[in-house]
């Protein structure tokens, strides 16, 4: 099956938590060497203690660890690593990473930097889907250079609209802006968040899809000029802008293949037009009267690949690596087929009942679910500490049934089953969502869970947020304090940094 002459010998793992686990059993299973990488608070991590080899790279922050293009790339000369996958998030859709390694004699399991820079950036990205005429939201094409650049914009597109980072994702420099009195503060605030994620301030104005879907493409391509799509993924569930539960097949677009294929043609023509390879994602939000508009492309594995691999029997991280030793990509788009329902869902560290706040701590005791049509990307394992150094993502629970009914009874069941002590987390309320009746119709949107916190009567009022917000940035500054006096070093917790009332909703 594999074209043994072209394939690496040895991998190095830019990642950590579950999606670093999750490359290097694929490498196991290609019979491919695996160093994993790990900072200072991972160093007991299970991707850890799952690879072949292991370096250390740096104290916690991941901007000395995680983000340090040279001491990975360090690390990777050190085992003769001869290709590195950099999983999602961190170092995976730096074009200048991808430089550095190809300079450097190293692959990287991705697309190519041209590509990375081309569709990196959410303004150009709706340039090329213009071009090749992918329908996008309205808005402009050109970062807002002032405030008086924005405001003739919104004028003109109508309130309301959003302010977006042009380099980012994950709702970080993303604000709603209802009227002109709102505008101000409101880039003000995206322009100071986006600099902090993303290096770069620059924002844009989009107008509001007002309670749209989230629908992504899932493309695949390799070096040699084939390019596939591999169906959609319902991601309309979200909190804070972040996903929490996906499906594939989408429930709506499911009922219109039509739609389906227009929307999976136009995906390809956009990565056609930026020459892109490898795994990649377009993402469109669908309107109440199922038009559909682009948004932006995830030039990476996404975290929700899990539903597609269940859906379609294709295993992506496997292609991935393929495609990059070189290989042809044998599946053709007539070979694609979506099969039952697949069902993810993200379990992090949080509170639900306190807006999905972080629960940092030590999972004291762990009952994971298992069975028929159950699937369990983990990071953790009992004893393991969970830090305030990184993304809660605990691990991810996907399930696959014959139908979408039973692929929730499924959900349901391994729910049921799974059990994390020691810290809060959202596997209850992922049963309540999922036995709800407006989800198991399939209505769903992206202000869904906003709306069901509603009807679950948990909603506080502003006041009572920022008072839960200033007593966690008051135990966070103690902490900072104490570890001054002690000379360890500490940075400021990520989960805080976007502590204000307004991105707890």
């Amino acid at each position: 099956m594999l074209e043994s002459d072209r394939m690496f010998r040895k991998v190095l793992v830019a990642n950590r938590g579950e999606i670093a686990v999750r490359i290097i059993r694929a490498l196991r299973e290609m019979g491919i060497a695996s160093v994993a990488v790990f900072s200072d608070a991972d160093r007991a991590a299970l991707h850890v203690r799952m690879a072949d080899e292991a370096e250390r790279i740096g104290p916690a922050p991941s901007s000395e660890s995680y983000l340090s293009s040279g001491r990975v790339l360090d690390a990777a000369r050190k085992y003769g690593a001869d290709a590195i996958h950099p999983g999602y998030g961190f170092l995976s859709e730096d074009a200048e990473f991808a430089e550095e390694c190809q300079r450097a004699g190293i692959k990287f399991i991705g697309p190519s930097a041209a590509s990375i820079r081309a569709l990196g950036s959410k303004i150009d990205g709706r340039r090329i889907a213009m071009e090749v005429g992918a329908p996008i939201v309205p808005g402009t094409n050109t970062p807002a250079e002032s405030y008086q650049h924005a405001r003739a914009i919104a004028n003109e597109i109508g309130y309301p609209v959003l302010l977006k980072a042009v380099a980012g994702g994950g709702g970080k420099g993303m604000r709603r802006v209802n009227s002109e009195a709102e505008l101000e503060s409101a880039i003000r605030d995206a322009r100071s968040e986006a600099e902090r994620a993303f290096r770069s301030g620059e924002v844009y104005v989009e107008k509001v899809v007002e309670n749209p879907r989230h629908i992504e493409i899932q493309l695949l391509g390799d070096e040699h000029g084939h390019m596939i799509h591999l169906g959609e993924r319902e991601c309309s569930l979200q909190r804070r802008h972040q996903k929490v539960v996906e499906e594939c097949p989408s429930p709506l677009v499911a009922a219109y293949p039509e739609m389906r294929a227009a929307i999976g043609e136009a995906a390809i023509k956009i990565a056609r037009a930026a020459a892109y390879y490898n795994a990649g994602t377009a993402e469109f939000l669908v309107d109440s009267n199922r038009n559909f508009y682009f948004l932006e492309m995830n030039t990476r594995l996404q975290v929700e690949h899990p539903v597609t691999e269940l859906a379609t029997s294709l295993d992506l991280v496997h292609w991935q690596i393929r495609i990059a030793a070189g290989e042809h990509l044998t599946v053709r788009q007539e070979d694609v087929a979506l099969r039952g329902s697949a069902i993810e869902c993200r379990l992090y560290a949080e509170d639900p009942d306190e807006y999905f706040f972080p629960s940092p701590g030590v999972i004291a005791s762990l009952a994971e679910p298992s069975g028929p049509g159950v699937r369990l990307d983990s990071g953790v394992y009992e004893g393991c500490e969970v830090t305030i150094d990184y993304d809660p993502l605990l691990a991810k629970l996907s399930v696959w049934a014959g139908d979408r009914d039973a692929a929730i009874a499924r959900m349901l069941r391994a729910l049921s089953e799974y059990r994390v002590g020691g810290i809060r987390n959202n596997i209850s309320f992922f049963r309540e969502i999922l036995d709800d009746a407006e989800f198991r119709a399939g209505r769903l949107h992206t202000g869904f869970i906003a709306n069901f916190m509603e009807r679950r009567g948990t909603r506080r009022d502003s006041a009572e947020l920022d008072i839960i917000v200033a007593l966690a940035a008051a135990e966070q500054h103690r902490k900072l304090k104490l570890v001054e006096k002690t000379g360890l070093g500490a940075q400021m917790s990520p989960w805080l940094l976007e502590g204000r009332s307004k991105n707890l909703l």
